[in-house]
């Protein structure tokens, strides 16, 4: 029997499990027993009477920390650093999903291994990207004719909570799927995220500021990875990357060349790469461009509580901050207020 789902009033699709085959249970049971061999404090006692939600990983983690408040405890099934598209979850994952009340994914193919995870378990699941415009992986600038790794051309591109706008619309999500299991605390939900999301489309209006009196030739994000889509439509730039996502992270003669020549013919300021790759081959960009390499970008995991970027709201902030810098010359660190700390509240989780 396929799931069946049920529309919530605001729109929100919760994904509730039909019968599902035998194996696909029994092996998801056995995991459980085992894993249960060993002694451990249960994330269910560790909530107590809030509502507890799994998440896939620490972006949309956070966000339903600021969007739960006090009403909820969230946990994250992947770790800060860990890598999200090709994770293997363990028996652990699969104890703590199994005494959740609700799962939140991001979807567009990010985390190819959900549907394998929820396939044996009796919790309601939302995707948070269910009704945004999702754009597609396309070819660097420079380079048509050359289809990314993988067979990946054309399909959505994941990293759709890099737009600040899009966060937003995941905080409502969030809002109206926490609704849906605790109506008792709804208004709460939809007033925390109406303030958040409000937060986030404010870093967003920061970057298209301070980015309009560039010159429309010098309008362009120069990256290491394609992720950068949905931030780049915002902010009206073209986008140029080294390799596609979720390929090898190493790029190719010819999208090397391509990234110098438009680097250099467009007079691009600077260029950009993600914290969990070497930046080697974009600071070659810089030097044989004559342009510069400008920072770090962070995309897929928050930072641990002292690091650089421990809330969704701080990362946002930190890569508008070096991208104002980078192709402004501007100092950058002020022009964003910097996000107040977690709710202590909230409830802990990795």
């Amino acid at each position: 029997m396929p799931n069946f789902s049920i529309r919530s009033p605001a729109g929100v699709v919760v994904r509730r499990p039909g019968r599902r085959p035998v194996v696909v249970v029994a092996a998801t049971m056995l995991a459980l027993l085992v894993s249960a061999c060993t002694p451990t404090v249960s994330v269910r006692d560790e909530a107590g009477d809030r509502l507890l939600v799994l998440t896939t990983f620490t972006v949309i983690a956070d966000i339903a920390r600021e969007v739960g408040g006090e009403h909820v405890h969230v946990e994250s099934v992947t770790a800060v650093g860990a890598e999200i598209h090709g994770y293997e979850p363990t028996p652990s994952d699969l104890r703590r999903a199994s005494d959740a009340d609700l799962v939140l994914e991001n979807g567009l193919g990010l985390e190819a291994w959900f549907d394998r995870f929820v396939a044996g378990l009796d919790v309601p699941t939302v995707t948070l990207s269910d009704g945004i415009e999702a754009l597609p992986v396309v070819e660097s600038v420079g380079v048509e004719g050359e289809a990314p790794p993988g067979d990946d051309l054309g399909a959505p591109n994941p990293h759709a909570w890099m737009s600040p706008a899009v966060g937003a619309h995941y905080a409502h999500a969030a809002a109206e799927a926490f609704a849906a299991q605790d109506p008792e605390h709804a208004e709460a939900y939809r007033v925390n995220a109406e303030r958040y999301a409000g937060e986030l489309l404010a870093v967003g209006e920061t970057l298209t500021a301070a980015l309009a009196e560039i010159p429309a030739e010098s309008r362009v994000l120069v990256t290491c990875e394609g992720a950068f889509s949905y931030l780049a439509r915002d902010a009206g730039l073209d986008e140029v990357y080294l390799w596609p996502v979720n390929s090898e992270g190493q790029s190719s003669p010819r999208r090397m060349e391509a990234a110098i020549s438009t680097v250099r013919d467009r007079q691009v300021p600077a260029v950009f790469c993600e914290s969990t790759v070497s930046s080697d081959s974009q600071e070659q960009v810089a030097r044989e461009s004559g342009s510069t390499f400008a920072g770090v970008l962070y995309v897929d995991s928050l930072s641990e509580p002292d690091g650089p970027v421990p809330t969704y709201k701080d990362l946002l902030t930190h890569d508008v901050e070096v991208i104002i810098a980078g192709l402004t010359g501007a100092a950058g660190t002020d022009s964003v207020s910097r996000p107040s700390a977690q709710p202590a509240s909230a409830g802990a989780g990795r």
